[in-house]
């Protein structure tokens, strides 16, 4: 038994017929060696599937390209153009092999920063422009630009070059009044042309706001100020000039009216003294006593009535029609016969 342990314990007489597996160190040696076999087998079977399951998740994504409606996609092998998407959807491409560039379908902006320009007068003006475009031709956006960051950097400087360019045409208060629709609009057009080149379509520009340095917004305000109250002073004075004018021809006016209405008023004054005279000497060639009698009572009514004192004779005529002691001792003379205009006159 013991040279036949110090053998191979799988040929060992007594372990085959025992049927029993070998209780040699040699044999259990082998027994362990199995086992560790196969528990590496099993792992590396796990590791392997696990590695496959990875690598189909990996390359999955890169085999489905999903494109939205915002987007358009240019595919890429190392670098080199495949093709264009610009419909959304589910489409494919070669996984590790090829990239899908996205770029944007929809309207971009670009803030450029404030600048200072030149006018044409001299004066510095500060504005900051802003750009409104969109990608209209991928592939040439691809080659030319890349990305959008470098889109806006190119755009940017356009919009700078165009935008000093039109200023430097224009004075100051042009860019800022009546004109600045129209520099900009001249922007919009100049910089679309060029833009073309990288792919690019601009929507449009515009001027969010132009303003002075602010080291010269004092002055400029100031001299503004000056220059207006001159204009105000020189309305002012123009207005007056103009009241007078108007006062005076008003007062022309005035007098020529004053002057008509007195001549009127004198020539009717003395058609109707005329009339009276007329009416009072034809009164008075038909019943002249009468009419001395009617004067009488008119003298009486203007002195009488005012608390007036008269020093007069008793046998003044200013009292022929008033009774007196006098004129009542006197011999009475007889009446005369009455004209028919006293007859008709009522008594008091």
């Amino acid at each position: 038994m013991a040279q036949l342990a110090s053998g191979c314990c799988h040929f060992c007489p007594w372990a085959l017929r025992m049927a029993r597996p070998c209780l040699c160190p040699r044999g259990q040696r082998n027994e362990s060696v199995e086992r560790t076999e196969r528990t590496m087998k099993t792992k590396l079977f796990s590791i392997g599937g696990l590695m496959a399951l990875a690598l189909v998740f990996a390359v999955t994504p890169q085999t489905f390209v999903a494109v939205n409606e915002t987007e358009q996609v240019i595919i890429t092998q190392f670098g080199e153009y495949i093709r264009t998407i610009q419909q959304p959807g589910l489409t494919l491409k070669v996984p590790l092999l090829q990239t899908a560039n996205r770029f944007e379908r929809r309207i971009l902006a670009s803030d450029a920063p404030k600048t200072e320009y030149l006018t044409q007068d001299k004066k510095r003006l500060v504005a900051d422009p802003v750009t409104r475009w969109r990608i209209a031709d991928p592939l040439q956006f691809y080659k030319t630009v890349r990305d959008e960051s470098a889109a806006r950097a190119r755009l940017d400087d356009l919009v700078f070059s165009e935008l000093r360019r039109e200023v430097a045409s224009h004075t100051f208060a042009a860019v800022i009044g009546a004109k600045r629709e129209t520099i900009v609009d001249n922007v919009a057009k100049a910089v679309r042309e060029k833009a073309r080149e990288f792919g690019i379509e601009v929507v449009d520009v515009r001027i969010k706001r132009a303003d002075l340095p602010g080291e010269v917004q004092q002055s400029v305000f100031a001299r503004m100020q000056a220059e207006r109250e001159r204009e105000a002073k020189r309305y002012r004075s123009e207005g007056q000039e103009e009241a007078a004018k108007l006062m005076a021809e008003t007062d022309k006016q005035r007098t020529i009216v004053l002057a008509q209405a007195k001549q009127d008023s004198e020539k009717l004054r003395g058609e109707g003294d005329a009339t009276a005279t007329r009416i009072y000497a034809e009164a008075y060639g038909k019943d002249p006593e009468f009419y001395g009698f009617v004067r009488s009572l008119q003298a009486y009514e203007q002195f009488l009535g005012k608390r007036s004192t008269l020093v007069l004779a008793a046998d003044s005529e200013l009292f022929r029609y008033l009774p007196s002691p006098h004129r009542a001792t006197a011999a009475p003379k007889p009446a005369p016969e009455p004209s028919r205009a006293a007859q008709l006159t009522p008594k008091p």
